[in-house]
């Protein structure tokens, strides 16, 4: 029996993005029937939402999409979280120098852009907190997720 890929997705808050990222590769993972071949946690990379569901206009997305979201409560990303999972997926930038900083570094090349999944290396998933484009970003995260999940699962 084999260990499943651990997969962590990261945001600012883990009310927007990184949670939509969560559920939206949980979805596609359920669908192909995959689930036990990966375990997928989202969390923050600041303490200014923990505790706090999935935001509303994020939720409402998901939601259009037969995505349930219900139960998530955001979290802020640990050091410990480097050793648990396989992957740590940001969505910008500025959350990997955050990750670096909670981590103290990624000898193990962990630490990766979503986007980078999506023959898109270097692109950040747009942040819907500043422009309230929910589509922009939903179309970011699907297809960051369809290429990790390609590129993982080898299809």
């Amino acid at each position: 029996m084999f260990a499943p890929m651990r997969i962590l997705f990261v945001c600012h808050g883990n009310i927007c993005r990184s949670p939509m990222a969560e559920f939206v590769m949980k979805d596609m993972v359920r669908r192909r029937h995959l689930e036990n071949r990966f375990e997928i946690a989202s969390a923050a990379t600041s303490r200014e939402e923990l505790g706090n569901p999935v935001y509303p206009p994020a939720h409402r997305k998901l939601a259009e999409n037969g995505i349930a979201c219900d139960g998530h409560r955001a979290r802020q990303m640990t050091r410990a979280d480097y050793e648990d999972y396989d992957l740590i997926v940001c969505m910008d930038r500025r959350n990997i120098r955050n990750a670096l900083r909670i981590t103290g570094g990624d000898p193990q090349h962990k630490i990766t852009l979503l986007l980078d999944y999506a023959d898109r290396a270097g692109d950040e998933v747009a942040d819907p907190w500043y422009t309230g484009d929910f589509d922009a970003t939903w179309d970011d995260i699907v297809d960051g997720c369809e290429g990790m999940l390609e590129q993982l699962n080898g299809d």
